[in-house]
This record gives structure tokens, sequence and C-alpha cells, in this order.
């Protein structure tokens, strides 16, 4: 691994790849595409969680935690899920130093053990709705893999809703996309597009799925969370059936939704630079850091004096803080290093800020002196939490004009060949299933989603020529 960052114009996949390493957010596991995150990489994940987690809660969910091993009968009971996923199972045959009777599938997803406790659970209409997350890891065994973004194993969140209605089941799923599309705005400052997956691109057993699209730092697409409307199709696999109030066996309704670690790769690839990480402060371990500056232990006195009493206000002010007081490392090089760590904002004092009460205060969202500036030191906490907001807004609002700029209008195929390898391609759609395949195969860009926010006024498909349709978001995606 090379000791400098390559530019992410030069090699934005050598970029990625050596960040998250330097970082110290993740290493490779002994096993090929697994993933070991570290203590930074797992406070990252850490945040993330308690940010859904309370969001979960707030619309009625609940966490619970369901076997890993899934016998591989379940798997085959619906005819899609198995087909979608077949390729990507790990099964265990062995066990005990025996052969089992019938393999396990190492969980990829859980719908149908869920299916199959469902099933137990519901008698009556009383018994729903089941609101249902369980946070986890998964088990796919992917061919081409890439440290968040694509492992064998990843951690996610997946829910699981039970319903008497097909209208509830609706709701849960766009709510849940909902939820989503505010983390993800809000907390992770990338600026998503929710929309509605189209057939090619549903996933395996269900009805309907729903997306939210980033783009990316190189102008790729991620499916950064998604939700499924899954109708009755593991209803009737796993025959969940509830007495309704007119004593008439009915079929349930579910839903599941889930999101992973793949979202710290967004993070990364949407708001990292030739420095380092950019980490946005509602979710960066931490939000500040405080580099202590002298050259003599005369110095070094009242500078660390002013400097833990400093981080004892921050923490007391419910800022993520963290004091640096690593002797054996210049300033110059902790600077750096909190830089390639994405830190948000950087607090120095030396021997003349306290002789001046005051601060040097750094944001890492904007490079050099431009990002630096001189506070009080009174007052302190108010204003790094106001710099905080300022980082978390900038950084959103730069995301969106970075894909405003990025995403074109092609009216036919060939400068939609242009477009799609340089950003996002934001066309009327009037194909077929067969002619979406054909696209993906000559250009390797899928519709990503048909946005949820359609244009009042219809258009002519950029590819069969026929009017109609709708608006739809083409790319090369992760």
């Amino acid at each position: 691994m090379s000791d400098k960052l390559i530019s992410r114009s030069e090699d934005f996949n050598e970029w990625y790849n050596t960040l998250v390493l330097k970082a110290d957010l993740a290493d490779y596991g002994p096993v090929r595409g697994t993933m070991i995150v570290k203590p930074y990489g797992w406070a990252l994940w850490e945040n993330i969680q308690q940010a859904l987690d309370r969001r979960f809660k707030a619309t009625g969910h609940q966490n619970a935690a369901f076997p890993m091993f899934i016998p591989e009968s379940f798997i085959k009971r619906e005819a899609k899920h198995v087909a979608g996923f077949s390729p990507e199972l790990a099964v265990v045959t062995h066990a005990g130093g025996e052969k089992l009777e019938e393999p396990l599938v190492v969980r990829p997803t859980s719908e149908t053990i869920i299916g199959h406790t469902y099933a137990k659970w519901v008698q009556s209409y009383r018994d729903l709705p089941i609101l249902i997350n369980l946070w986890n890891s998964v088990v796919r065994w992917e061919l081409r893999t890439k440290l968040f973004l694509r492992t064998s194993e990843f951690y996610w969140q997946e829910g699981h809703t039970a319903h008497a209605t097909a209208e509830e089941a609706a709701f849960e799923t766009r709510q849940m996309l909902d939820v989503y599309t505010d983390f993800a705005v809000n907390d992770m400052a990338i600026p998503v597009i929710p929309g509605e997956k189209s057939e090619a691109e549903r996933f395996a057993g269900a009805d309907r799925t729903f997306t939210i699209e980033a783009m990316m730092g190189d102008r790729r697409a991620l499916q950064a969370g998604t939700s499924h409307n899954l109708g009755q199709n593991f209803a009737r696999a796993f025959d969940i059936k509830y007495l309704d109030q007119n004593n008439t066996l009915q079929y349930c309704w579910t839903t599941s939704w889930g999101l992973s670690t793949r979202v710290i790769g967004a993070i990364i690839m949407v708001h990292g630079d030739d420095q380092g990480l950019i980490l946005p402060p509602r979710l960066a371990p931490y939000q500040t850091v405080i580099v202590p500056i002298f050259r003599s232990d005369e110095e070094k006195g009242p500078v660390m004096a002013a400097v833990e009493r400093l981080g004892r206000e921050l923490a007391a002010g419910g800022i993520r803080v963290k004091v640096d007081d690593r002797e054996q490392l210049t300033p110059g090089f902790k600077f750096n290093d909190w830089e390639l760590r994405g830190v948000p904002s950087r607090v120095e004092v030396g021997p003349r800020d306290v002789a001046n009460n005051s601060v040097a205060l750094a944001r890492r969202d904007v490079p050099g002196r431009a990002g630096k500036q001189f506070v009080a030191q009174d007052g302190l906490v108010d204003t790094v939490r106001q710099l905080l907001d300022d980082i978390q807004a900038a950084m959103l609002e730069k995301a969106r004009q970075f894909r405003e700029a990025n995403t074109h209008m092609p009216q036919e195929y060939d400068s939609f060949k242009e477009a799609v390898q340089d950003g996002f391609a934001r066309v009327w759609w009037a194909g077929t299933p067969a002619d979406e395949a054909r696209i993906k195969e000559e250009t390797k860009a899928t519709i990503r989603c048909f946005p949820l926010d359609q244009p009042e006024a219809s258009g002519v498909c950029f590819y069969t020529g026929r009017p109609g349709g709708r608006m739809a978001i083409f790319a090369r995606a992760y």
C-alpha cells in the first residue's frame, strides 16, 4: 500500500481502496471477500445504527434477533426468491463431524425464516401488524468484492413486517423509504433520489421494490437502501394466514426493507477528497479534534491546561471530541492524520492562543487557510456547534450541485451512450425488459429507478421512439 493517496481523478478505484485501509476503517479478512471492520469504522457504523434506530422506533418498530442458519428447504419455497439468491448462497453440509440430513443456508436475508415464524405467530387480525427490525450480518458469496460496497459478509438492518391489508403494506413500504431518504439527506448529507425499481432490478420475490439512489464521486450510482412490498408472495409460500373480523381466513401482506454498511462506502465516495475522508458531522466518530502545540515544557503546562479544559467543555456540550495528546508526533503530522480520517473540525491551541484566550478553528470540508479562523475560547461550544451545522449543510449542497451538474437528458441513443459514461441519464422510458437488457449489455447502464417525483408532462422514449412511459434514471452502478 502506498504511503500517499493517489488522486481521485487519476484512479478513483485505487484511491478508494487505499483510503479505506489508511483511514483505519477496515481491513481484509482471511477468507476471500470478507471484511474486518476496525474500531474507527465501527464507531461510524454505530452512529449510523443509532440514527436509524431512533427513526425505526419512532415509527413503531421493535428490534429482535433471528437465527443465521436457515433450512435449505425454506429458501426453495418461494420460487423467484431461490432463483434470485441461489448463485450467492453459502451452504453448510456438515456439522459436529457428521453430514447433515438437510443442508443449512447461512442467512443471505431473512424473509424465509421470518415467513416460517410469522406463520406460527399470526392467528387473528388482533396479532397484526407485526413490525420487527433485525440488526445482523448476512452472507452472499460475491465474485467481485470491494470493502464496504460488496463483501461476502456484510452488516445491515433488515425490517420485516406483516399486515392485514394491501393498503397497510403499501403504506409501510413507502414510509420506510421516506425514513431512508430522510436519513441519507439529513445525516449522511447525500442527496438521494427515491424511486421505484424496474421489473428487472426488483428484489427476488417482491411485487414492488423502492430504492434510494445516490451519485458517487466518480459519477456512478450506488443503491443506498431498499424497501420491498412483498405482496402475498411469502405469505402464500409460508402459509401466513389470519382470521379477519368476519371470521374469514386471509393471507397476510408482508414487507421487507434494508440498509447496510455499503452506505459507509457511499459517504467515502461522495464526500472524500485527495487528502482523505470528509465525514458528515452528524455521523463522524469525532466531530472535532483538539491539537495542542508547544515546543518546551514551559509552554506545555499552560497549553495542556487550556486543551483539557476546552475538551471537557466541548464534551459537556454534547460534541464528540478527541484530544490528540500524542507527544511523539508533530502537530503537522496530526493535522494530516485527522484530515485523512475526515474529522469535520479541528481546534488548535498554542502558547499565543492561550495568551489571547483564542483558538485556531479549522473545517475539514474547506482545505487550507480558507477553512481556518481564529475564535475566542469563551463560547467555543456554541461556535463549534454552529460550524458543524454549517459543514453539514455545505456538504449536502456540494453533493447536490455535483449530481445536478452530472445529470444529462439525452434525446436519442447515441447521446445516451455518452451520458452514462459520465454520469446519470434522466430520460423518458417506454421500453420493455428486453430493451433494458440490451441497453445493459451494450452500455453497462441500468435503470436505477423511476423517481417518485415524476414530471406532469410526458415525453418520447429515447430508445424506442414511443410516446408516454415514465421518467427514468439510467446509470452505471456499483
